[in-house]
């Protein structure tokens, strides 16, 4: 008799991951513009390994006042005033990403998206900020839990470096297409999907 489907509900006490990652005009989350933002829900399989699904991605208008560093724009390569950005404001920014997020809690029985940041952190302090700027009531997002792919890279790794992380989980890495939310975000919901995967066949190996 085989065993039942495992229930993604059961593997991470309710909570469903969701990598993210933003590009910003600066570090203070309060002070400087959130340009954009990339959003990967990770998926389960029936034998319970878990897979990223399709990024969600926008650009995001500076909110009225945000600060700009000219020197994290040299990093990102972003050109805020460039006239094909098709950015939108927070708001719409966020209804947007949270939309593939709800319906996800909703399939897998989910009660919080948790977010998965390579210096998680970083990311979840400029989501808040926005969701607190916009009035946003509705996140799916757990307020201050997340899971750090840098903490789990340097456990699975010794590697806290996301490219070199990357590279030691198996996959190729752009250095020409870092920096950009979209890019950023697929490969840490990969590198957290290998560390996760890996752990699970390492598990299973050892009650063989």
């Amino acid at each position: 008799m085989s065993e039942p489907a495992p229930k993604y509900a059961e593997r991470f006490r309710g909570f469903l991951p969701v990598a993210v990652d933003v590009e910003t005009g600066g570090f203070d989350c309060e002070r400087d513009a959130l340009l954009e933002i990339a959003v990967v829900v990770i998926n389960m399989d029936s034998t319970g390994e878990v897979h990223p699904a399709p990024v969600v991605s926008t650009h995001v208008e500076p909110f009225p006042g945000a600060n700009i560093d000219p020197r994290a724009l040299e990093i990102t390569g972003i050109d805020p005033t460039h006239p094909f950005r098709a950015a939108v404001a927070e708001r719409e920014a966020l209804d947007l990403i949270f939309r593939p997020i709800r319906k996800a809690l909703r399939e897998y029985g989910c009660q919080r998206a948790i977010l998965v940041g390579h210096n998680a952190a970083f990311d979840l302090s400029f989501l808040n900020a926005a969701i607190r700027r916009t009035g946003h009531k509705r996140s799916p997002f757990h307020l201050f839990s997340c899971f750090d792919t840098a903490t789990l890279g340097g456990l699975a790794y010794g590697q806290t470096v996301l490219s070199r992380a990357v590279q030691a989980a198996g996959f190729d890495w752009n250095a020409n297409e870092a920096h950009s939310a979209v890019y950023d975000a697929e490969r840490t919901a990969l590198l957290f999907c290998e560390i996760v995967n890996r752990w699970k066949r390492m598990s299973v190996a050892v009650s063989a």
